[in-house]
């Protein structure tokens, strides 16, 4: 269920959990997770009764996401380590990072947790801007940190990413454990495999990333297991308006393929019309006015940043200029 911040200040994490409209603490709270009740092969006397039921709250979950998230202005997803303490330069980067985003229009969600999703949105909220927190059921409750103005608790990992993905018009990574990890690939093997249009994928703590990326070019590309142009996905700077530079440009440019999809597509409809129009001897229907053909155009874009690639899931509203955690439930 969506709700606003209005969890009990103090409350030890661990000692409440939120499903929807309910409310766990101390001994009501379960051992395990939803993901976890879902995926076990185990002990399964019973699976076509309670997984059944289980799809639909499974469909309640992608319900109650779209329907809350629908409206949001653009929006970037932010992830890091919800390990990452207040003084630490990530958590430091993060909060400028979401002070700039909001200044450019952007909505910043976030897992909603500690560590480096705290300090975006608490960047996003003091520059005024919409900061969003996508929480999840997880064995260790972190529970929404303070700064986030509109929040989901979600059951199920796929739901909540899905949501990362569909809102933001592009992710930015900063350094965090397995959860940053996986949001990270996921969203690259989405791109390179066609499944959203291309969106910006920022790296932000290249000290950290280092080590990662040279293994990528090193091992990865140069065994062939992925192609060079895969490692220009990702672009990697310290610089918070270098980023967010990169951000709007790369969304400018997206909109304006796009637009010249559609317009080619007009034509050619139109243009089909005309000569089936003559080939029976009927009215040229050239005349008519044919409904765009939205196409998820992939514009390539490079910029003054390092490694560019990316652009973005094709149905979020327009908007300015534009001006799809950590996004990990657990640093």
């Amino acid at each position: 269920m969506s709700q606003s911040n209005g969890r009990e200040a103090g409350r030890a994490p661990g000692q409440e959990r939120h499903r929807g409209a309910v409310t766990l603490r101390r001994q009501a709270i379960p051992t395990s997770t939803a993901d976890q009740r879902l995926l076990d092969s185990r002990a399964r006397s019973d699976w076509k009764t309670k997984d059944a039921w289980r799809a639909l709250r499974i469909l309640s979950e992608f319900v109650e996401g779209f329907d809350t998230l629908a409206d949001l202005p653009p929006a970037v997803s932010v992830f890091g380590s919800a390990r990452s303490l207040p003084e630490s330069p990530e958590c430091q980067l993060a909060e400028a990072l979401g002070a700039a985003l909001a200044r450019a229009g952007y909505a910043v969600i976030t897992g909603g947790g500690p560590g480096v999703m705290e300090a975006a949105n608490r960047g996003a909220s003091e520059a005024g801007g919409l900061s969003v927190g996508l929480g999840i059921e997880l064995p260790f409750e972190q529970g929404l940190n303070d700064w986030v103005d509109l929040a989901i608790d979600f059951r199920y990992f796929f739901a909540r990413k899905t949501m990362f993905v569909k809102y933001a018009q592009a992710f930015v990574v900063l350094p965090g454990g397995f959860g940053t990890m996986d949001e990270l690939f996921e969203a690259l093997t989405l791109v390179q495999t066609g499944k959203v249009t291309r969106f910006p994928v920022v790296l932000m703590g290249a000290d950290y990333w280092r080590g990662l990326l040279d293994w990528l070019r090193d091992t990865m590309a140069a065994g062939g297991k992925i192609g060079p142009v895969d490692l220009e996905l990702m672009c990697v700077t310290d610089d918070v308006d270098a980023a967010v530079r990169h951000i709007v440009e790369a969304e400018a440019t997206l909109s304006a393929e796009q637009e010249a999809v559609r317009e080619e597509a007009v034509a050619r409809t139109a243009a089909d019309q005309r000569v089936a129009g003559e080939a029976t001897g009927g009215p040229s229907a050239g005349g008519g006015t044919a409904a765009p053909v939205g196409g998820g155009a992939a514009g390539d874009r490079s910029g003054p940043i390092a490694g560019v690639g990316g652009d973005r899931s094709g149905e979020r509203p327009a908007g300015p200029a534009r001006p799809a955690g950590d996004g990990e439930g657990a640093g």
